[in-house]
């Protein structure tokens, strides 16, 4: 199938312009892989702009599938440093986009599996590839987390849905010293963690970049991580979500609402590269950090669009990513003044950011590790640790 590039030229220069593309071979992937052919029904001003578009819903409107916006997925090859011949495996086919992207950066002699748990989207996919003649791409239907052992075992498997463990198959099917790159949740936050495979069981990532993917079905998808407050639009993301009393916040969100400034005025892109990893690992006891979003044009105790939060038990602190220091106070001053000490401390200490974030993951059973900074979280089949390094001479 011949390609029209005048299509892809916009994307390409959208990316170039936010220092997305890494080298040459992945601009050239996505100049000669057509993303209109895998997302028919969007308008090409949607498909070559760096946006998601959903491609299947639940019951609930809550998407199950998606395209992942393009900068994303330029983040995900250039993490995965991939090398001809590599045999590579996809967690979450789709349409089976990101594999295309995935073979022309490997070339000819590579080979890449890409499992989908959905049926129908496994059809699509197939579809897609062959419409443009990929070959040497194999898309499964079975559940993700069981890895794909024929092919096995793989210099690099890759995850495009979010998990909150680690599945015990990808480790098995990694080859010593291979990378696994997966987007992983993180109190709210969703990270892409490159891990390195070290001796048989543990997992190092120090090169983590933010992301937004659908999260993953089947036998290895996580607890829930968001609750609806009261009637409202207002949803909250957070691991300790289930210690959040929503009937109790709704009271407190309807009785006292205040407007608050905080002294250190931030871009959205401060906030999720540098601020919230820091504030999510620096959360005190008596207190909650979370995530909110409110549904597009609609509002909430005040509130609307994006942003985090604090909670305490007798007060409430939201800060939108673009209010530029502007918050919303509930209930007195305390949840206010945790976050503004937070951000001074954060500042004091040089504003590390999501680049200083280290992960590791380690099996259960076995020993709980000892740690010195950072939290650790229990996780079905690992201890995650997570932690700041504040030292960018040593990356111990």
């Amino acid at each position: 199938m011949s390609i029209d590039k005048s299509l892809t030229r916009p994307l390409i220069d959208l990316l170039n312009q936010q220092d997305k593309l890494g080298n040459d071979k992945i601009e050239a992937a996505f100049a000669e892989v057509p993303r209109h052919v895998f997302i028919p029904k969007a308008t090409l001003d949607d498909v070559y702009a760096d946006k998601s578009i959903v491609l299947q819903y639940d019951d609930n409107d809550e998407a199950l599938s998606s395209s992942i916006m393009p900068s994303m997925l330029a983040q995900l090859l250039d993490q995965l440093a991939l090398e001809p011949g590599q045999n590579v495996l996809e967690i979450g086919a789709g349409s089976g986009y990101f594999a295309a992207l995935l073979r022309h950066v490997l070339g000819e002699s590579s080979t890449v599996t890409s499992i989908e748990i959905d049926r129908e989207m496994v059809k699509v996919a197939t579809k897609n590839l062959q419409k443009l003649g990929f070959r040497n791409i194999n898309i499964v239907h079975s559940d993700g987390a069981n890895g794909y052992a024929p092919r096995a075992s793989y210099d690099r498997i890759v995850s495009t849905v979010g998990v909150w463990d680690i599945p015990d198959m990808w480790i098995q099917q990694l080859k010593p010293n291979g990378r696994l790159v997966v987007p992983i949740w993180l109190d709210g936050l969703q990270v892409i963690a490159t891990f390195i495979k070290q001796g048989e069981h543990m997992l190092i990532s120090d090169w983590n970049s933010s992301g937004a993917f659908v999260y993953m079905r089947g036998i290895a998808s996580g607890p829930k991580v968001s609750k609806r407050v009261g009637s409202t639009s207002l949803r909250l993301y957070a691991d300790d979500i289930k210690n959040i009393d929503t009937i109790a916040l709704h009271s407190l969100l309807s009785e006292d609402h205040d407007y608050c400034h905080l002294s250190k005025i931030l871009a959205n892109e401060e906030y999720w590269y540098g601020a919230l990893p820091y504030l999510m690992l620096r959360e005190p006891k008596d207190a909650v950090f979370a995530l909110y979003s409110v549904m597009d044009n609609q509002k909430a105790y005040g509130l609307d669009g994006e942003g985090f939060a604090f909670l305490t038990a007798g007060s409430a602190c939201f800060v939108p990513y673009f209010g530029l220091g502007n918050t919303h106070c509930y209930a007195g001053a305390d949840a206010f003044l945790t976050v503004e000490d937070l951000l001074n401390q954060w500042d004091a200490e040089g504003r590390p950011g999501l680049d200083r974030l280290r992960l590791g993951l380690y099996p259960r059973p076995g020993s709980r590790p000892q740690i010195e900074t950072g939290k650790l979280y229990e996780r079905h089949s690992h201890y995650l640790h997570v932690w700041l390094n504040t030292d960018p001479q040593s990356d111990q």
